[in-house]
């Protein structure tokens, strides 16, 4: 009997099947395509940025509502509410690192506590009196070694990061006491001097860029992201990869011109009740670069795709040649290093550094923070952007509630359930993933 001739497999089937697994809004050339596209991903669970962004906007309708005499939007406040936020945006932002790995640092409270003492203490007029920038070198690079030395135990040793970074919480909470007491302040080395060194440190937070100036910075940095927006998807298409509808790029220039243009005319008015005082704060452009370098990092590197691939699936990434203990050391690294500018910008704003530093309540409020802005705890998902925004969020309750006069265990409360919420958000989108994806096979 003959046998039925057998049918050779299409060598097209994979490439069907894997196009059929793209998400529509990747491969969408028009705009009106990207937002049918949309949806479907909104009801699967991939809400991005939604829920803080809509909590962000309720905060500020609530808060300016309810404050005496509706003073919750008013400039003045906008501006203190920018630099009372700025520390929990940047703590945000280093605790990113360790999230997006599926761990966690615990002692970035106390670590960046540190490097902002050794800072502080250095530029001291009366006694080491070092440069700023030496200064700020030297903490910087103290935070640097010991978030790479608890990377390395980590990762070496097999120690899970909770463990190693509860014990550095305790370590460098003494530490932190003991680099205290060197210096002859009676542990409070402080910012208030007419020395230049030290005017520099305090200037972060209280100083202000000219008005003029302000504008003008503003209009480059939009001119340069919208210029590299473009070319970066010029150069995708002419590669053949997939890119998003020109429009949608040009709508996302125009609202961070508008962001750009609204956060300068706020603070380009006169807040002084004698005199002038106008102008965007330094903090503002500093957490800005700190949020561009990072956002580089992750989502343009080959560094960025093995963290995020670690943070997926720590296994697969080792299986596929990637040296996941040196990825994960350097991240420890960054996050220390991140934390110790974060607590300088701490220091800068309550003007020195002191034994009262809460290192256990920031660190809580870092990972309150990126969490609430949309990093993932179960790791490989996450921006810089998220800890920007659940950073915005931390400081908008606390400022909010300090115009009501209320004290600080309704704060506590208030943001301990804003975080169970986030939380709460985030495994409710991951099990819709799940199941939008189970559906689909």
């Amino acid at each position: 009997m003959a046998q039925p001739e057998e049918i050779p497999p299409d060598p097209t089937a994979a490439v069907e099947a894997a196009e059929a697994e793209v998400p529509a809004a990747l491969v969408a050339q028009t705009l009106a395509e990207y937002m049918r596209a949309l949806l479907p991903r909104l009801r699967g669970g991939d809400i991005g940025v939604l829920p803080v962004v809509v909590g962000l906007v309720a905060i500020m309708v609530v808060f300016e509502i309810i404050s005496p005499s509706h003073v919750f939007l008013s400039p003045d406040n906008l501006v203190y509410l920018l630099q009372q936020s700025a520390p929990y945006m940047v703590l945000a932002m280093a605790e990113t690192f360790a999230l997006l790995l599926g761990e966690i640092d615990l002692s970035i409270g106390y670590v960046g506590a540190c490097g902002a003492v050794i800072t502080v203490q250095l530029v001291q007029p009366v006694t080491t009196h070092w440069p700023w920038w030496a200064a700020i070198a030297a903490g910087l690079g103290f935070c640097l070694v010991v978030g790479a030395i608890q990377g390395t135990i980590i990762t070496r040793l097999g120690i899970p990061s909770f463990i190693v970074t509860l014990a550095g919480y305790l370590i460098f909470n003494g530490v932190m006491l003991i680099l205290l007491g060197l210096g002859p302040f009676s542990g409070y080395p402080n910012l208030t001097s007419d020395d230049a060194n030290v005017t520099v440190l305090h200037n972060l937070m209280a100083g202000n860029i000219d008005p003029t100036i302000s504008w003008i910075g503003m209009a480059v940095i939009v001119v340069g992201l919208g210029a590299g927006m473009l070319f970066s998807d010029a150069r995708r298409r002419r590669s053949g990869l997939v890119t998003p509808p020109v429009s949608l790029t040009l709508i996302k220039i125009g609202l961070i011109a508008g962001a750009g243009v609204i956060v300068v005319a706020i603070c380009n008015v006169n807040r002084a009740v004698t005199g002038v005082q106008a102008g965007v704060p330094w903090v503002v452009p500093i957490v800005l670069a700190v949020l561009g370098a990072w956002t580089i990092l992750l989502e343009r590197t080959k560094y960025g795709r093995y963290v995020y691939a670690i943070g997926g699936n720590a296994e697969a990434a080792r299986r596929a040649g990637i040296n996941v203990p040196l990825v994960v050391t350097i991240a420890f690294a960054l996050c220390s290093m991140t934390a110790g500018l974060g607590l300088l910008l701490y220091a800068s704003y309550i003007g020195g550094m002191s034994n009262n530093v809460q290192g256990g309540q920031l660190v809580l409020f870092a990972v309150a923070a990126a969490v609430i802005g949309g990093t993932s705890l179960f790791g490989g998902r996450g921006k810089a952007l998220h800890g920007v925004l659940g950073g915005l969020v931390i400081g908008g309750i606390y400022n909010g509630m300090y115009l009501q006069n209320l004290d600080v265990q309704r704060i506590f409360v208030v943001t301990g359930l804003v975080l169970l919420a986030a939380v709460t958000i985030d495994a409710v989108s991951r099990r819709g993933k799940v199941a939008s994806a189970s559906g689909r096979r």
